[in-house]
């Protein structure tokens, strides 16, 4: 077995992720989602801009990171806790693959159970609303047709093309974040829980210089570049997203792959 990613270790994972009770538990932040979304649609004016809000920021601060997590814990998390990782590490495969397999599953998963559902919620939303460029009148047309109160819509296509690759991007990125969590502590569940509660869903919402290590705004900043809607509040650019989220994931995944390879055939950190 040869290469990065390995094709038995994924089966093995994969079988056994989706064999968890846990499992369970993947679709119920998507759920709430979509439900809040149809919810929302019933009950709002269709020229208020809450599809960016709801879509963009609760969907990329709140539900990406907790499936990612969630995943993520019953992907690498789990066997490390339970001691069943050994007999993995006892085996040539190397660590690298081990952690790079891990990652590729659970990323996968998260935008099966995630960003897919950011799609379809982008569609039920039936699009958004952005504020009007400069110079046209409330009112009046402007691109994508106008909306009422200075407001033009966005289309529901353009929207859902815009958050689904945003969550894709965020589904890769919190993942690595995520395997780096797993790997270094046995308490990886309260270590990402306070990290989406107070990282990414408080400071990097109302603290501006935050933003730069946000994963969420990574999503919202590549998003933005397909929607332009400033209701996203991505607060990053395109440019600037994509740059941050290769680093971040790749010293994500070079500290999981040198904190597996210090562990010793007891479960431990050497």
């Amino acid at each position: 077995m040869s290469g990065f990613f390995n094709p038995t270790v994924a089966w093995i994972t994969l079988r056994a992720t989706l064999s968890r009770k846990r499992a369970l538990l993947f679709a119920l932040p998507a759920v709430i989602l979509i439900l809040f979304t149809l919810a929302l649609r019933a009950s709002r004016p269709p020229v208020r801009p809450w599809p960016s809000h709801v879509l963009g920021t609760f969907g990329f601060s709140v539900l990406l990171p907790l499936t990612a997590l969630i995943i993520n814990t019953s992907v690498l998390g789990a066997e490390i806790d339970d001691g069943s990782i050994v007999h993995l590490l006892a085996t040539p495969v190397r660590r690298s693959s081990v952690v790079v397999t891990k990652f590729a599953i659970a990323t996968g998963l998260t935008m099966v159970f995630a960003a897919v559902p950011e799609l379809i919620a982008a569609l039920i939303a039936g699009g958004g609303s952005a504020p009007a460029p400069a110079g046209t009148a409330p009112g009046g047309t402007g691109p994508g047709g106008a909306g009422l109160g200075g407001l033009v819509t966005v289309s529901s296509g353009k929207l859902a093309l815009g958050l689904f690759v945003g969550a894709l991007a965020c589904s890769v990125i919190y993942n690595a974040v995520f395997v780096m969590v797993s790997v270094a502590t046995t308490r990886a569940i309260a270590v990402g829980l306070l990290y989406v509660l107070v990282w990414e869903t408080l400071l990097s919402n109302f603290v501006s210089g935050v933003k730069l290590l946000s994963v969420s705004h990574y999503g919202l900043g590549i998003a933005n570049g397909f929607v332009n809607d400033s209701a996203l509040a991505a607060g990053l650019t395109v440019t600037t997203s994509v740059v941050m989220g290769v680093i971040v994931t790749g010293i994500a995944l070079a500290l999981a792959v040198n904190l597996l390879s210090s562990f010793t055939l007891k479960g431990e950190p050497a």
